[in-house]
């Protein structure tokens, strides 16, 4: 007896050469060289401005996740993942609960695979998704970063780096940042 096919199923379905060909195909807009060139250059200033500050205060503030930070900020402006409130809110979100399962399940791995599904969580439900701050909690389980520090440290880097693209995307090639309401 032969399956029965739904109506239009036939269509859905694609040769093996297309699926490998949506593997390496491009989705990212092509991008002018001197945008590159800048968002490298703010990238590298940023990161200096970072790790300089936590050289000068003895802090840990050069946190990894802030590199992928500076990626979303400084190339990708545009990205409703890169607007202020997305990443503020994200790293609150990404503390918060890092915190609060630390609490509930002191020192184990297990506290931060459980950080980062409740952030992603909350971070959609809140529709404030920055997915650097979903690595927050596996930097605080790493490293023992917790409390006041790791929520200033958070703070500090955010809110240098957002200072820093309010500024590099008024210089041209310009780029709206933030983006406005409509």
């Amino acid at each position: 007896m032969r399956a029965r096919i739904e109506p239009g199923a036939e269509a859905r379905r694609f040769p093996p050469w297309d699926f490998l060909k949506s593997l390496v195909a491009r989705h990212e807009r092509p991008v002018d060289g001197m945008s590159n060139v800048k968002a490298g250059i703010a990238a590298i200033v940023g990161m200096l401005a970072v790790g300089y500050l936590a050289y000068v205060t003895g802090q840990p503030l050069l946190l990894a996740p802030l590199g992928s930070t500076s990626v979303l900020l400084f190339a990708q402006p545009s990205n409703p993942l890169s607007q202020p409130i997305n990443v503020m809110m994200g790293f609150l979100i990404g503390a918060v609960v890092c915190e609060a399962v630390f609490f509930a399940l002191p020192g184990t791995w297990l506290a931060a695979a459980v950080s980062v599904g409740l952030a992603i969580i909350l971070m959609r439900a809140f529709r404030v998704t920055h997915p650097p701050a979903g690595a927050l909690p596996i930097l605080a389980f790493g490293q023992g970063l917790h409390g006041v520090k790791l929520f200033a440290v958070v703070f500090v880097g955010c809110t240098l780096l957002l200072a820093l693209a309010f500024i590099v995307h008024r210089i041209p090639p310009r780029r709206e940042y933030p983006l406005r309401s409509a």
